[in-house]
């Protein structure tokens, strides 16, 4: 956690494997477990749509590195500029690197080098790599043709959205990390009335959660109703 404040991208502690809802992507996300604990392959893309929760699991790689005594960083390049990329040098040191948003950089010569050799540091050291973007590496649009070639090794996963049925799920199960009861009448009804995106129920049921504490009362449809004000 030191070397994330350092890079002032700080994880959230809720983005855990344990409130992740796999769904049809069961897979990916044993071998991201696997890679994050030391096991199996070093490298792994995944890719998905807005959503899916790519960062989350990205974060969660770190967390379950760090449990297990091992050092990780979470690299989100959407908040990298092109004066930033001292800060890529040693991370090849880190039994774990987790960069994220590889969309980002798509045509912006300078970062495309600088990932690329880093990429080559960390491949030179037998590291962990994971990288996450929301295209399949040949649709990014790379330029430089050799980090192109370097994202195809190793094994590559493109991640299936959760269907209503899923959603609720997960629903249910983050409510439940967080000590909450939804029912799965409630649940249903917040998939009904707001949004079905996954990133935004989230933080409707978190905005839920404080206020059901703060109340001291439990989650209702009128309770619900009152809070979000529909």
């Amino acid at each position: 956690m030191s070397l994330q404040l350092a890079l002032n991208f700080r994880l959230r502690d809720d983005a855990r494997f344990e409130n992740y809802y796999a769904g049809e992507n069961p897979q990916a996300i044993r071998d991201l477990q696997d890679l994050a604990l030391g096991l199996g392959e070093k490298y792994l893309y995944l890719s998905g749509p807005t959503g899916v929760g790519l960062s989350h699991l990205l974060q969660a790689a770190c967390h379950l590195s760090e449990q297990n005594g091992w050092t990780a960083v979470y690299l989100p390049l959407k908040k990298i500029q092109s004066s930033d990329i001292d800060m890529l040098s040693g991370l090849e040191k880190i039994a774990l690197v987790c960069i994220d948003d590889l969309d980002c950089i798509a045509g912006n010569k300078v970062l495309e080098e600088a990932v690329f050799h880093l990429f080559n540091r960390i491949r030179a050291e037998q590291t962990c790599l994971v990288i996450a973007a929301h295209l399949p590496s040949h649709q990014l649009g790379i330029k430089l043709a050799d980090l192109q070639s370097r994202l195809a090794w190793g094994i590559s996963y493109h991640l299936h959205p959760l269907t209503d049925e899923q959603k609720l799920e997960a629903l249910m199960l983050r409510a439940k990390v967080r000590g909450l009861n939804l029912s799965p009448q409630l649940g249903q009804y917040l998939l009904s009335h707001f949004p079905r995106d996954m990133n935004k129920l989230f933080a409707l049921l978190e905005k839920l959660d404080k206020a059901s504490i703060e109340q001291q009362r439990k989650l209702t449809i009128p309770f619900v109703k009152e809070v979000l004000g529909v």
